[in-house]
């Protein structure tokens, strides 16, 4: 176990698991999906007094969300909290969470995408997290996670689109990173010292390849990304296929992250899509672009 995180107590049968949503909203038909998978597993489920609260594209205000976010970190029952979905909003609470609950009960976050905000907001508490959902044919690896399983060594697919950015050799440090757009966006908010640390990057194409472009200098120019280890890269949802004015992602992203130096693994079942992987983040890990594995240590204790 790494000796900078704190490791939370694995979950056993009948333990409680906070299902909240500090995001944006899901439909009540996604909630209760997640809250009867949940139950099969053999967990109570707590739902967030606001877990169905709608303000716009909001999960409810910022006061409510951040009511049932810490609800849940500073009650010793809960062991685990279950993010229902991302969306945006996350950003606006990890100033006021109360860092120091979370570190005296240390208890694991199962999220991705906008959820990273709060994933930086665990790193900086110095807790282990779960980057993924829910969700999809792989589901079964946030059970296997909570209950203490070491975390299955996950294989590149060299079909995915983008693989062929991995380049080669080997890398160890522990796991950090997310979301692209939400890292850049958290610089100067909630940011984590990421020396000694593997990269994991997922993106979405929220917009055109300027984005990507804008959050990964932001990244490298303030510093954020020095010392960093190794980059291991999941999906790039919605960019296959799309060019501007000559370029894809993959020019932006060779370009940029040929800057760091490090061993690259691309191709990754991690972030956008259908069936998520989940990893844990704050965990010692082993990334070998050559046999196109990334290995992790276990989540829970």
């Amino acid at each position: 176990m790494s000796e900078r995180y704190l490791s939370p107590p694995r979950l056993t049968r009948g333990d409680t698991v906070a299902l909240l949503t500090p995001a944006s909203w899901a439909e009540d038909a996604w909630i209760a999906e997640t809250a009867q998978r949940l139950t099969d597993w053999g967990w109570r489920v707590r739902l967030g007094g606001h877990v169905r609260n709608r303000l716009g594209y909001l999960a409810g205000s910022d006061a409510d969300r951040l009511t049932d976010l810490h609800a849940a970190i500073r009650d010793p029952e809960v062991r685990a909290i279950v993010c229902a979905m991302g969306g945006c909003g996350s950003l606006r609470l990890v100033r006021v969470l109360d860092r120091d609950a979370l570190r005296a009960d240390p208890k694991p976050i199962v999220g991705f995408s906008d959820i990273t905000a709060l994933h930086l907001l665990w790193q900086r508490a110095g807790v282990v997290s779960l980057h993924g959902a829910v969700a999809g044919n792989r589901a079964e690896t946030v059970r296997d996670l909570l209950l203490g399983g070491t975390p299955q060594v996950i294989a590149a697919d060299r079909t995915q689109y983008g693989a062929e950015l991995t380049t080669g050799g080997r890398a160890t440090g522990w796991l950090v990173g997310g979301n692209l757009e939400m890292l850049a966006r958290s610089v100067g908010v909630t940011e984590v010292p990421m020396a000694g640390h593997v990269l994991l990057l997922e993106i979405n194409r929220a917009a055109g390849l300027g984005m990507v472009d804008r959050a990964l200098t932001q990244l490298i120019d303030s510093g954020t990304l020095d010392g960093v280890t190794g980059v291991a890269l999941g999906v790039l949802e919605g960019f296959d296929g799309y060019h501007d004015r000559g370029w894809n992602v993959l020019d932006v992203l060779s370009d940029r992250l040929g800057l760091l130096g490090v061993p690259i693994l691309a191709g990754l079942p991690l972030g956008h899509t259908p069936n998520p992987v989940t990893v844990p983040l704050g965990v010692r890990c082993e990334l070998d672009a050559d046999a196109g594995t990334l290995r992790c240590g276990p989540a829970l204790r």
